[in-house]
């Protein structure tokens, strides 16, 4: 996917703006010379890291404020041409201890941030982050977007409600807007001190620090990954298409691998490191979806979009990157 040139001087609002995917579609926009506003709010447990920013944070503008504050995004939509809206509450453990937070966040802001954008900006084009969370345990693979809905913890409802909003404002009120179901995301600048956005993180911190790797079950499990850089295309090519407009779109990977050979693969990369395998912690079980790998070909007829870096090279830049910056990211 190339020619992006529509992002030269355009507006752009990243909602979850200093958290991983949100950083790095950043630095490609500012690249493009598009003017960026980012929308963080550096709560400790949810991503927001100001090192993700520091090649380009003279050219971008921050704005620290928390998505549930709707007089911020009534404000901060006024004038912008696309929004990236990134922030949401990921962990899956969380949003079961936590179900009222989880609902605040992924399900009442995003109503709120489109009531800001009908009232004071219908003209904006929105890509919301949603994620493959809300199928829940596959009945069939790999996973399209004909896939029965049905999840299996807080998480994946109240992203669906954060998805189902989008779609709804862009069928009633015209509001441009569309959804990017994501796998497992992973690259410079994911979250690594827990496991809050994705296990591959504190698999790449424990690695490095010389800890032993942990995997649940058997480690048969099969999933696919999508390293950052390809998840950005994605946004990026989903926000200038209007074709996308009301749609849903899965993103994922031709490669699947199980748990077990993911960490194998890992070890072998970093030359050193060892894993075990161990029972499932019982709340970590009961949200368990098997084996997952999405069915991504919507996207790639629309768009042309498909995975460029391979989960080798990925891995890769992944350890070498945490391996330099790791003090950064504990």
């Amino acid at each position: 996917m190339t020619g992006f040139q529509k992002f030269d001087g355009a507006r752009v609002l990243i909602t979850g703006g200093l958290g991983f995917i949100g950083s790095a579609l950043a630095k490609k926009l500012v690249e493009l010379q598009a003017k960026v506003t980012l929308v963080d709010s550096m709560i400790p447990i949810y991503g927001g890291n100001h090192f993700n920013i520091r090649d380009i944070k003279d050219r971008v503008t921050v704005n620290i404020s928390d998505v549930r504050d709707p007089f911020a995004m009534a404000y901060l939509v006024r004038d912008k041409d696309y929004l990236f809206n990134l922030a949401g509450q990921t962990s899956h453990l969380d949003s079961m201890a936590d179900p009222r937070t989880d609902l605040d966040i992924n399900a009442s802001s995003q109503l709120s941030i489109l009531e800001a954008c009908r009232q004071h900006n219908p003209a904006i084009k929105i890509v919301f982050a949603s994620t493959r969370q809300l199928y829940g345990k596959p009945e069939y693979l790999p996973v399209d977007e004909k896939h029965p809905i049905k999840p299996v913890d807080v998480n994946g409802i109240n992203k669906l409600a954060g998805e189902w909003y989008h779609l709804l404002y862009n069928n009633i009120y015209q509001i441009r807007a569309c959804a990017l179901r994501l796998t497992n995301t992973y690259g410079p600048g994911m979250r690594i001190k827990d496991a809050r956005q994705t296990f591959l993180g504190i698999w790449i911190k424990n690695l490095i620090q010389g800890n032993t790797l942990q995997i649940f079950g058997d480690g048969l499990q099969l999933r696919d990954f999508n390293y950052v850089d390809d998840v950005v295309e994605a946004f990026l090519g989903a926000a200038m298409d209007e074709n996308t407009n009301g749609g849903v779109y899965n993103l994922g990977s031709s490669e699947h691998i199980s748990l077990k050979d993911l960490a194998n693969r890992m070890v072998k990369i970093f030359k050193s490191g060892k894993y075990e395998m161990v029972p499932f912690p019982s709340d970590r079980k009961a949200i368990d979806i098997g084996d997952y790998y999405s069915d991504f070909n919507k996207i790639n007829k629309m768009l042309g979009w498909s995975p460029r870096i391979s989960l080798e090279e990925g891995l890769r830049k992944s350890l070498d990157y945490y391996s330099q910056y790791l003090d950064n990211y504990l």
